[in-house]
């Protein structure tokens, strides 16, 4: 990986651009030894290293699994089906329970 980063450096440094290290992360795919990884530095520091990420709306995982995402989507749809569900009992309006259901998705 420290060939592919200092690679990766050098493009960017041709091409007149900056690897932001506060939003450059390591994931490391599958197993690996923690005491063989050394960590990945650039001039501006170091790279963190995370086991899971955000990457456009979906929860990546070093094992690849879908079991972070499916829990986020789940806890925001249960809590979107709480809110519902209190304002049905409060007499709201089916209109106005979509308007709400459209406008928090």
């Amino acid at each position: 990986m420290p060939q592919y980063l200092q690679a990766l450096t050098l493009w960017t440094q041709k091409n007149d651009m900056l690897i932001n290290t506060v939003k450059t992360k390591e994931l490391v795919i599958g197993r690996w030894d923690h005491q063989n990884n050394s960590l990945l530095f650039t001039q501006d520091g170091p790279i963190e290293r995370v086991i899971d990420f955000k990457l456009l709306g979906v929860y990546v995982d070093s094992n690849l699994s879908w079991k972070k995402h499916i829990e986020h989507v789940t806890s925001k749809a249960a809590k979107r089906l709480y809110f519902l569900k209190v304002l049905k009992r409060s007499g709201l309006s089916h209109e106005h329970l979509l308007h709400y259901y459209i406008a928090v998705i």
